[in-house]
């Protein structure tokens, strides 16, 4: 990797707007080659559906899905 990771500025807040609001908090860093998506969500779908969004937009980089599936968690 050429570049240290960062908030995405562009992606940072990607998910603020979100009607889905597990989605609104979840975090966005990227760097040249990769972004990674963390924080917690209550099912495997949406941590897919975040992953799905982001790879609409980022072209060739690579989606690290780091996303924590907390089932006991409804926020």
């Amino acid at each position: 990797m050429n570049a240290c990771p960062s908030l995405a500025p562009d992606l940072a807040d990607f998910f603020v707007h979100s009607p889905i609001g597990q989605l609104r908090r979840l975090v966005v860093i990227d760097n040249d080659t990769e972004v990674l998506i963390t924080g917690q969500v209550s099912s495997y779908y949406h941590k897919q559906l975040a992953q799905e969004y982001l790879r609409r937009i980022l072209g060739k980089r690579v989606i690290v899905n780091h996303v924590e599936v907390c089932a006991g968690e409804s926020r």
